[in-house]
């Protein structure tokens, strides 16, 4: 694991995998309340990508924002900002080492879903992919939605227990719904009786997901995102990252 040196508070990010800029694809994974960078490396570790680079922020305080995702958004300023500030760092620092975000998977869990989920709905444009696990757009309801551009296909997976005690089902419907409006290609998957955590069946949603960033095209053909070159025309319960409240 590489950790780089703090700059902007929040910016301490645990890595592992090649270097972005030896790599193939990336992805960003944003811990829960409560939760660590290294404990969603552990995630990465399960997906078994190696070729995949991983960026894992850590928040201040192992929380993002004071409140709940569903509590009016001033009460979670000015952190709110601040760690949608963080993202904006980490994607505009992966293009910067030639991974566009068309090659970068947003992946969060709980409160890091939360965060992910608000970030590229607020930053829409095409993703490698985003998956939202126990996680769903930051507001109390009745929030207006109306994020202005495209996602232009991007693939987004939310995933989510029927009985999550911290993630009403209807804001991961309406998370779904928003992003379809958006241009997204959206798979939403409930799971009876989960409880919040991540499953199997989660993990391998996501690993299809970034494998199709690192896959080979056929002919040579380049993957999304990829520069034009010269003659061209991201296990049950024990894998999961710790419990926590968004």
């Amino acid at each position: 694991m590489r950790e780089a040196k703090p700059g902007d508070p929040g910016d301490v990010v645990a890595t592992a995998g090649p270097r972005p800029e030896e790599a193939s694809a990336a992805m960003i994974l944003v811990h829960g309340r409560g939760g660590t960078a290294e404990a969603m490396l552990g995630l990465w570790a399960a997906l078994d990508l190696p070729g995949l680079a991983a960026l894992a922020p850590q928040a201040a305080g192992n929380a993002w924002y004071p409140a709940s995702f569903l509590a009016p958004i001033e009460q979670n300023e000015p952190a709110l900002t601040a760690a949608l500030a963080v993202l904006d760092r980490l994607i505009e620092g992966l293009g910067a080492t030639g991974v566009p975000a068309a090659r970068v998977i947003v992946l969060g869990f709980s409160q890091g879903a939360c965060l992910g989920l608000e970030f590229v709905g607020r930053n829409p444009r095409r993703y490698g992919g985003v998956a939202g696990l126990s996680g769903g757009l930051i507001g109390p309801p009745g929030t207006p939605r109306d994020y202005p551009g495209s996602f232009a296909g991007t693939p987004v997976f939310l995933g989510c227990s029927d009985r999550d005690p911290h993630i009403p089902r209807e804001r991961v419907a309406e998370t779904a719904a928003v992003f379809g409006r958006m241009g997204a290609a959206v798979e939403e998957r409930i799971y009876p009786g989960l409880g919040h955590t991540v499953n199997e069946d989660e993990l391998e949603r996501v690993r299809e997901m970034a494998s199709a960033l690192l896959a080979p095209r056929p002919g040579g053909a380049p993957r999304p995102g990829d520069s034009p070159r010269p003659g061209d025309s991201p296990r049950p319960g024990g894998l999961s990252p710790p419990r926590a409240r968004r």
